[in-house]
């Protein structure tokens, strides 16, 4: 892999000071709006100088040529590494000390929904996100910015089949849950002090069959109101709460 396609670039304050932060040694090159003179910019440019990283004030319209006119960049713009997160399911679950916690994601594509749940993925401690290879997001610039520094806590591990993956977290005595409006239980009478992996699935489509029948049980979110269901990301904020109190953490 040559050195160019091993950079990536993401945007927004939130991710690039977190990355500044957590891995100044990866942040190859800030480029910040020189109109901006704002404390956000100021902490910015005092930060990047501390860890020594270079930064360049440039017009706005380069920010947006670098980044795409879609993009709602703030005014700064990083080229990056990668994050070198584990990938290996195995890696992940022979270094967690206590009880796991895991997010299983079927069939999520929004990179808003899965930012927002890769944010309240860090807040709550969850050991490792779990998604397909097909028909799955992936952690992009958008997901980037909306999770505000988690995608580079949490490890984001994409797998082949679902299904197989479930049975092998059996066989690591995690107790799987899915998670769906015709539950067996509400949250709060499930036992959640032993190992979790929460399953959830897109607004709409739901998890799929095949993946809800691998799992050890269904649970329900009791609602009121007249919507029949909450978006994902609230949905999976929600269960590691519940396993959170219960756990007395």
């Amino acid at each position: 892999m040559s050195e160019k396609t091993a950079e990536k670039l993401i945007y927004g304050f939130h991710p690039i000071l977190a990355r500044l932060r957590q891995d100044p040694s990866g942040v190859l090159e800030i480029y910040l709006d020189l109109t901006r003179r704002d404390a956000r910019a100021r902490d910015l440019v005092h930060q990047a100088k501390d860890n020594g990283v270079k930064l360049a004030q440039v017009e706005a319209d380069r920010l947006t040529r670098l980044v795409g006119k879609a993009a709602k960049h703030q005014g700064v713009v990083a080229r990056v590494k990668p994050v070198a997160l584990t990938h290996s399911l195995d890696e992940v679950l022979e270094n967690i000390k206590g009880p796991p916690l895991l997010l299983i994601l079927d069939g999520i594509t929004d990179p808003h929904n899965l930012g927002a749940i890769m944010r309240s993925a860090d807040a709550f401690g969850v050991h490792a996100v779990i998604a397909p290879k097909d028909n799955a997001v992936g952690i992009n610039a958008t997901v980037e910015k909306v999770a505000s520094g988690a995608a580079e806590t949490v490890p984001y591990i994409m797998v082949t089949n679902l299904s197989r993956t479930i049975e092998e977290l059996k066989e690591h005595n995690i107790w799987v849950i899915a998670t769906d409006m015709d539950g067996e239980l509400p949250l709060s009478k499930i036992d959640l002090k032993t190992g979790i992996a929460w399953v959830l699935g897109a607004e709409g489509t739901g998890i799929r069959r095949l993946v809800k029948q691998n799992c050890d049980q269904v649970a329900r979110i009791p609602i009121g109101g007249t919507v029949e269901s909450l978006n994902v990301s609230v949905s999976a904020a929600l269960c590691l709460y519940e396993t959170v109190r219960q756990r007395g953490e």
